[in-house]
């Protein structure tokens, strides 16, 4: 295997070319500096010496054919191979719309991007000598075309096929859906479990049986790093959204058998006319913030009345950007007790109550 290797990861781009753009009332995140956030990354990256680039899904604002064809074509002018995989903006109908392309058509757009099967919307492919990418789709639609979050039989069955083939190589796998929470009871909260790999625990028990330890995720637009049972989970927050961070990590050998990941965390604090950035898209968050956490604090398990959810509503302004941010600590030492203690979960710590500040700078032993 090839012991020193660096990537690069960027999730939830949203590419939206200037006259796709639209909407803006109750969108959380800034497509208008979709393509100058990008472009401003992708030339850092480019003055890399990088291996690869994954980026775990929403590709496009909403599956623009527009939006597929622009990435795609900056994609092959990259110095390194590119591989993605779709999230669900990217393929928002199972069947092609006049705004949006359909489910099957994705692979077709990024054939140069681990999808040399077109037929197929899961793909591996050996990245560099010894490290074995294996890209999951987990957008399906059921009979009502409603899309869901989760891995079908069919791509299951693959899976068990390949991991006992790929063993001994170094694992990573790349899904746009968490397979881990990334925040307190996310897999059963009417808020997070959408965000959530429906059967995330049949991937989780099959990665570990294989001894695969590296999961690279999307969707949530969060800095996380979460832990359960010997698996990491990286998530990245999104390109277009507050703080607009996207990642590199160097993988280097530790001893005879184990590998050390350094991962640094960078953010795109300025763009042509957004040269404040991090303020407008913070504020942006913050301005949109009311109606979710006020379901927050008056769903399970707080369970709060109305009135009373609104007298604690405006402390929690930034709540969302703090934890997009990663490494946040909260202690709303007016709230009620229950209520503080709540919050206080949301923050970057251990079990025994420690700073756990891993979510943008952290030394992984795997």
């Amino acid at each position: 295997m090839s012991t020193n290797f660096r990537f690069a990861i960027i999730s939830d781009p949203h590419v939206a070319i200037p006259e796709t753009i639209r909407g803006t009332a109750n969108r959380f995140h800034l497509v208008e500096v979709s393509i100058p956030a990008l472009e401003l990354v992708l030339k850092h990256l480019e003055s890399l010496s990088l291996d690869f680039l994954l980026i775990p899904g929403d590709l496009t604002q909403d599956g623009e054919p527009e939006n597929h064809q622009w990435l795609q074509q900056r994609l092959a002018c990259l110095p390194f191979p590119a591989y993605v995989i779709p999230g669900n903006h990217d393929v928002p109908t199972l069947l092609a719309t006049e705004k949006s392309i359909g489910f099957d058509d994705f692979p077709n757009y990024y054939r140069q991007f681990g999808y040399q099967n077109p037929h197929q919307h899961y793909y591996t492919c050996e990245v560099i000598p010894g490290v074995q990418l294996i890209a999951l789709n987990s957008n399906q639609f059921n009979s009502q075309g409603k899309q869901l979050g989760c891995l079908n039989e069919e791509q299951i069955a693959w899976l068990e096929e390949l991991l006992p083939q790929v063993k001994d190589k170094l694992i990573l796998v790349m899904v746009h859906h968490n397979v881990i929470e990334h925040l307190p009871g996310q897999s059963h909260h009417e808020l997070g479990k959408r965000y959530m790999l429906d059967n995330a625990s049949v991937l989780l028990n099959m990665l570990k049986k294989a001894e695969a330890k590296l999961i690279f995720s999307g969707h949530l637009h969060v800095q996380d790093i979460a832990y359960h049972e010997g698996i990491y989970e990286i998530t990245t927050g999104s390109l277009v959204s507050y703080p607009h961070p996207y990642r590199i990590v160097e993988v280097q050998a530790n001893g005879s058998k184990n590998l050390e990941l350094k991962i640094e965390s960078h953010r795109v604090n300025a763009v042509s006319g957004w040269e404040n950035l991090p303020e407008i898209s913070r504020n942006w968050l913050g301005d949109r913030s009311y109606p979710f956490m006020m379901k927050l604090l008056t769903s399970h398990p707080l369970n709060l009345e109305i009135e009373e959810a609104e007298k604690l509503v405006t402390q929690l302004r930034y709540f969302w950007a703090d934890i997009a941010a990663g490494d946040a600590m909260f202690d709303f030492v007016d709230f009620p007790p229950l209520v503080r203690r709540y919050f206080q979960h949301f923050s970057a710590i251990n079990g025994d109550g420690s700073p756990n500040l891993i979510d943008n700078y952290a030394r992984l032993i795997i």
